[in-house]
């Protein structure tokens, strides 16, 4: 009895040690990409992109669920005459991507451009 009590505790622990590992079991790992494909989907529908370019901003998420998720917007949409909504910030870069600096707006680059004259000339 106490074998099979003390295996039952450690078994239990297994779920602990691995969400503290970061391991994650594939269900899970597949539920909640089939989850965010979904949100992705009706995100890109809404703000107006089509569909493959939503496949080609989310390639590390499943086709079908981003799929599901812009149908079912396109339908929501559709019924409530709903406008699409411009995004206002670039598309995010895909995990294990190196994040691209953003170029200095034309004014800021001209007057960074000046300052660094003046530090360099003579006095």
């Amino acid at each position: 009895m106490f074998i099979i009590s003390a295996l039952w505790l450690g078994l239990s622990g297994c779920d602990l040690i691995q969400q503290k590992l970061g391991i994650e079991a594939p269900a899970v790992k597949a539920a909640r990409q089939e989850a965010e494909g979904k949100a992705v989907g009706g995100a890109c529908r809404q703000s107006g992109r089509a569909i493959e370019d939503c496949y080609s901003i989310y390639s590390w998420l499943p086709k079908a669920a981003i799929y599901d998720g812009w149908r079912d917007m396109d339908i929501y949409m559709r019924e409530n005459k709903l406008p699409t909504v411009e995004p206002q910030l670039p598309p995010p870069q895909p995990p294990g991507s190196k994040k691209k600096k953003i170029a200095p707006a034309p004014e800021e680059a001209a007057a960074e451009a000046k300052t660094d004259t003046k530090a360099a000339q003579p006095h």
